[in-house]
């Protein structure tokens, strides 16, 4: 795994917007809709759940009235939270209901500048305690498993996030979910500030002070969330003091999921129109497994499984890759293209911090975890990510053609007085060559003659001795390197990959691996 996910090895989304200098109108990076989860960490263990009962002197027998006894608490204070709001409490038939569209439904018919839009009601899924008997022992036990219960969703305009929701589970360990959006939360920041902006969904296509409304949004990162959160929690579920007398627990937040994106402003949609299919169809093609891993930080284990999709959505073609739980996409809304990253899995990325628990040990790089501490390194990565992302479309986008483009490779040439063939682009070792140069990873570190032999090594042929695989790999740099796809790293062993190469390959691989049928489907 690259530790250091930062762009200073590369140029990141720079090079895109210097590429299209002319069409577009600025950048915007940061959160888009983050899912925070508020858990009271100790009463996932059994012997948490023994000494709550002997705390609050109750009976294994009777834990289930127990349990009613503060759900119907729980429902009851989330009835008058609503009368007092003047809103109504709904319950959903079905949780497969589109809640955010309802929401949206009773917002356009009651707008709320501040509070609660309303609060709904589902049977869902969850991980609960049961109480079950031990044949071995013959005595109850406590069994954390899978069920369904309650849950109540608290639709809110929030004073600092703006519209977001609080999805609270009413059977213990009581679970709580906070779904926050970092554009609606910069909408309202920006109204306080007055800085005027254009707005559609969750996307800004122009802003005023469009540098002012950044450094809003990279704070949004660093921001504190506990005491907003707890807050939340004494509001809208003051039950949890009550369970609190018997085993006092508070609860610990962490970022269950969250979506990062950048989004390049275009003067109008005719000016994104002009390049969208080219960047459509150069990511369906020419950008592997290696390349969506390096874009999300990491190496190529032997397990980790790379998807790409495609899907026509009203608004235009969207492109996702996804990299075990994690994944990056590209799709355009409206003026916007927007390159997004997913963060499931925060682990498979590195943090350099001490140990938890330890705050006088020394720092290495670690695993990132889940906690809003987190937030900062979530969003390095996750720019950093779509900064490779955009960097390699940026060498995608082609206006030549391409026989223009790929005749110069096809001539022998001869310079200093030595011959040099020309590259047979479409032979299996020499496209095989191709390949390995379009790898991402090289772009950051550059290439060494071990790389490209372990690249081309099934495509050689069978009996070459290391000396002799060691020469045919050379000569191949050579030719490469002639053609100007390579440059020497001074002083070094390692060879960098040049722009002329990125833009070559990928419009070489597009055209030797594109299905004329789907991508004429998805770019008409």
């Amino acid at each position: 795994m690259n530790k250091n996910t930062s762009q200073k090895s590369g140029r990141g989304a720079q090079a895109f917007l210097d590429k299209h200098h002319a069409l577009v109108t600025g950048k915007l990076s940061g959160f888009d809709r983050v899912r925070l989860q508020g858990t009271l960490r100790t009463f996932y263990r059994e012997e948490t759940m023994d000494h709550y009962l002997r705390n609050a002197r109750v009976l294994y027998k009777d834990f289930k009235s127990h349990l009613c006894g503060i759900t119907g608490c729980i429902r009851d204070a989330a009835s008058l939270a609503a009368q007092a709001a003047g809103c109504q409490m709904r319950y959903l038939a079905s949780s497969a209901t589109n809640k955010e569209r309802l929401v949206a439904q009773l917002l356009l018919d009651k707008p709320v500048r501040e509070g609660l839009v309303t609060v709904l009601s589902a049977l869902e899924p969850c991980r609960t305690w049961f109480i079950r008997g031990s044949r071995a022992d013959k005595k109850l036990h406590f069994k954390l498993d899978w069920g369904k219960c309650l849950h109540l969703y608290f639709y809110l305009v929030h004073p600092l996030f703006g519209l977001m929701h609080m999805r609270l589970q009413t059977w213990f360990p009581f679970l709580t979910h906070f779904c926050i959006n970092g554009r609606e939360w910069l909408a309202r920041q920006l109204d306080a500030e007055g800085i005027a902006y254009k707005r559609a969904d969750n996307c800004f296509s122009s802003i005023a002070d469009l540098p002012r409304a950044q450094q809003l949004m990279d704070a949004q990162a660093r921001a504190d969330f506990q005491a907003p959160l707890d807050a939340l929690i004494a509001q809208y579920h003051p039950t949890h003091q009550r369970v609190r007398q018997a085993m006092p627990v508070d609860y610990y937040y962490t970022a269950a999921q969250s979506e990062h994106a950048t989004d390049i402003m275009f003067k109008d949609r005719k000016a994104l129109e002009t390049i969208h299919p080219q960047l459509v169809l150069g990511s369906m093609t020419s950008l592997g497994s290696e390349q969506v891993l390096r874009f999300l930080g990491r190496k190529i284990p032997g397990k980790t499984e790379v998807q790409t999709d495609s899907r026509r959505r009203v608004e235009g073609v969207r492109i996702k890759h996804w990299a075990g739980d994690n994944s990056i996409k590209l799709y355009d809304k409206g003026c916007v293209l927007r390159s997004e990253v997913t963060i499931n899995t925060p682990g498979d990325f590195k943090v350099y911090r001490r140990a938890e628990g330890d705050k006088t040990g020394p720092k290495s790089w670690r695993a990132l975890r889940r906690g809003v501490a987190g937030m900062p390194r979530r969003a390095q990565v996750s720019e950093a990510a779509s900064g490779r992302h955009l960097e390699a479309l940026a060498h995608i986008q082609c206006d030549e053609a391409l026989g223009e483009l790929l005749s110069p490779l096809c001539q022998p040439l001869r310079k200093r007085g030595r011959r040099t063939r020309a590259l047979r682009v479409f032979e299996p070792l020499e496209m095989t060559a191709l390949r390995a140069l379009n790898n991402a990873d090289y772009c950051v570190h550059g290439m060494r003659h071990r790389n490209m032999r372990e690249a081309m090594r099934a495509h050689l042929p069978a009996g070459l001795s290391a000396r002799q695989t060691a020469a045919k790999v050379g000569r191949q740099l050579r030719v490469l390197r002639e053609h100007g796809l390579l440059r020497k790293v001074g002083r070094t062993r390692r060879y960098q990959v040049t722009a002329k190469a990125r833009k070559a390959i990928s419009a070489l691989l597009g055209a030797s691996q594109a299905s004329t049928t789907r991508l004429l489907a998805l770019v008409t």
